[in-house]
């Protein structure tokens, strides 16, 4: 394979993990926010919807007041919103065309298929009574095309820069989850230990697919300590902010090892400092220090990373504003 090709199909393989990876998350906050998100009024609560990916002039200059109605127009269908589900599937799907000698016949038709349901969907189908089976779908869509990738992919460089995109933006998407989320649901002193309390922290579990995960090895119950100690440091969780951080950095050294690729030292190094780091400190420390300058920094450390694999190995000085993380 030509380098230049490489550089232009390690990139787009790169951000095809990632695009499908979002919109799968993305899909699940919605839901779960829609099915259980209350605040102490009982009213449904949208705003941290766009606190996740920094969306709240965005959105305010188009839509107004965050409504369930709007909120879920803006976040699933809105194409002008380059961090909606029908952006991120519209990315992948161009991506996935850039790399069409690469990918199987399956992908690429899973992914037409997929791109082309979520270009059709409209206000109707957002509608509560068929909201939770709408979003289902989507999930079901993505983890699909996860199952294909994982199934056909050939184990070339390309599956490694698959995996590399795919384990980068968990990390991201679970410190941003993380962040925003326990900044918003911080208990009142007289609200700790309270059914409102316990079942809100709840939420965030589900909202990273880590409820049954959380209840099988973690004691003492659902606490805001014990959620964000799992969710950013514990080793076995595949949402994990460690788990991620330690794949993605094996995954780096396999590409500059055993498939011999030149570069790529500042991002291994980073990305290497940033798994010692995760790994030599409790969420008790953490939440010492200040967790949101904590996650502050593991998110602009896995920013810088990417930076660095998009000058190390996809043939660009910076990472293109086509391809970016959209975010804040």
């Amino acid at each position: 394979m030509a380098e230049e090709l490489l550089a232009r199909y390690a990139e787009s393989i790169f951000w095809l993990a990632r695009y499908v990876e979002r919109a799968e998350n993305l899909a699940r906050i919605l839901d779960v926010n829609a099915t259980f998100a209350r605040d102490r009024r009982g009213e449904q609560v949208w705003l941290p919807v766009l606190q996740l990916n920094a969306d709240e002039e965005r959105f305010a200059a188009t839509h107004g007041a965050p409504t369930p109605d709007a909120v879920l127009r803006f976040c699933v269908t809105d194409r002008a919103n380059p961090t909606s589900i029908v952006s991120a599937v519209a990315a992948a799907r161009e991506n996935a065309r850039v790399l069409r000698p690469l990918i199987s016949t399956e992908m690429w038709a899973q992914l037409n298929v997929f791109h082309k349901w979520v270009s059709e969907i409209d206000a109707a189908a957002l509608a509560p009574s068929g909201l939770t089976r709408l979003l289902g779908r989507i999930k079901e869509a993505c983890q699909t095309h996860t199952g294909i990738t994982d199934g056909t992919l050939h184990r070339d460089q390309g599956s490694y820069f698959y995996r590399l995109g795919r384990f980068i933006e968990r990390a991201d998407q679970t410190t941003r989850l993380i962040d925003i989320k326990y900044h918003a649901l911080l208990p009142r002193a007289e609200d700790v230990g309270q059914r409102i309390d316990v079942s809100q922290w709840d939420i965030v579990l589900r909202s990273a697919a880590a409820h049954h995960a959380y209840l099988r090895v973690v004691p003492g119950g659902v606490t805001p300590a014990g959620v964000s100690g799992f969710l950013l440091l514990h080793p076995r969780f595949p949402r994990a902010v460690t788990f991620c951080v330690g794949e993605a950095d094996r995954i780096l050294g396999v590409l500059r090892s055993r498939h011999g690729l030149p570069g790529g030292a500042s991002a291994a190094k980073g990305l290497a400092a940033l798994n010692a780091s995760l790994g030599a400190i409790t969420i008790d420390q953490v939440i010492a220090q200040g967790l949101h300058g904590f996650l502050d920094q593991v998110q602009r450390s896995l920013v810088a990373a990417t930076d660095d694999l998009a000058i190390a190995f996809f043939g660009a000085p910076q990472v293109r504003q086509s391809q970016s993380q959209h975010q804040s």
